[in-house]
């Protein structure tokens, strides 16, 4: 099992990877040298049955070792087998169809329905323009879902008061219609006249729906990410008070009141599925929650 180093020399003349690419690589594959050592003196790279192969992915997991760890050896082993492959030092490759762990994924973070509500419901938010502008921002993250980049460029146009909904432009120019309902339209109509009457006094012929009075025109992301952080952090412990928490927030809480995913999904503007599915995992953490503080013999 002596290949290890002309594959090293290989990655870094002929595929020029960076020093600590290789050092990866090298690592990993002594690694499984060491494992398959202990497990049998009588392996070499031309005979290494997928078995011995499976038994080191689960030692690497009973150790320990996080799923991203695991897929990341278990490529080394792949390049490092493909090498030998194409050079005609081994006849099969035992690391072909093995399976690699699938990664864990993060629970999103979220605001609970009861901090957003102390929020909106009490004395945050001063009555100027500028306070009220700052309450529609949070508003409109928490209400509709919308990231970041779509909330900077709604225009007073994208605003339909009679049918009740938003035109909203998200990733690649794709637009749909988000609906809302009374609560949220008549916070909107209070808005846009503050906004109105603040742009006409100011001289601000810009036509974004949020505008920056500072500079005249809309918000940067940088902005609108501090207000966001400021308020959060008066009702909260969250340690993460972004707009995309607020869009997590949105889409529990769309669930927790048993929205049905797919809706939520084109809400959101979410290509698949799939990806709207983690915060199915969310109100489930959320219900263990409830019960581990609610139930006696919990």
């Amino acid at each position: 099992m002596d290949w290890i180093e002309d594959f090293i020399e290989y990655l870094r003349y002929e595929r020029n990877y960076s020093l600590r690419t290789i050092e990866e690589y090298q690592s990993d594959l002594k690694a499984f040298k060491r494992f398959c050592e202990a497990l049998d003196n009588d392996l070499t790279w031309e005979n290494m049955p997928v078995d011995a192969v499976r038994q080191w992915v689960v030692e690497m997991m009973d150790s320990g070792n996080v799923a991203t760890s695991v897929q990341r050896r278990l490529s080394s082993l792949r390049s490092f087998y493909k090498f030998l492959l194409r050079r005609g030092l081994v006849t099969r490759d035992p690391v072909h169809n093995m399976q690699s762990p699938k990664a864990e994924r993060k629970l999103p973070a979220y605001v609970r329905e009861t901090e957003m509500d102390r929020l909106f419901d009490g004395d945050f938010f001063s009555p100027d323009y500028i306070g009220q502008r700052d309450r529609m921002i949070l508003l409109t993250f928490y209400t509709t879902g919308i990231r970041l980049s779509e909330l900077i460029g709604l225009a007073e146009k994208d605003v339909d008061l009679d049918q009740m909904q938003l035109k909203v432009t998200g990733k690649r120019n794709k637009q749909r219609i988000i609906p809302y309902g009374d609560d949220f339209g008549d916070s909107l109509r209070s808005y846009l006249d503050l906004r109105d009457d603040f742009a006409r006094q100011h001289g601000m012929p810009d036509t974004s729906l949020f505008l920056d009075e500072r500079r005249g025109g809309p918000m940067t992301p940088a902005r609108v990410r501090g207000i966001v952080k400021k308020y959060l952090s008066m009702v909260t412990t969250q340690q993460r008070n972004s707009p995309h928490v607020l869009r997590h927030s949105f889409a529990t809480a769309m669930l927790n009141h048993n929205a049905d995913l797919q809706s939520v999904k084109e809400l959101l503007g979410h290509e698949s599925l799939s990806t709207t599915e983690i915060y199915t995992h969310t109100t489930f953490e959320q219900l263990k929650e409830m019960y581990n503080h609610a139930h006696p013999r919990a």
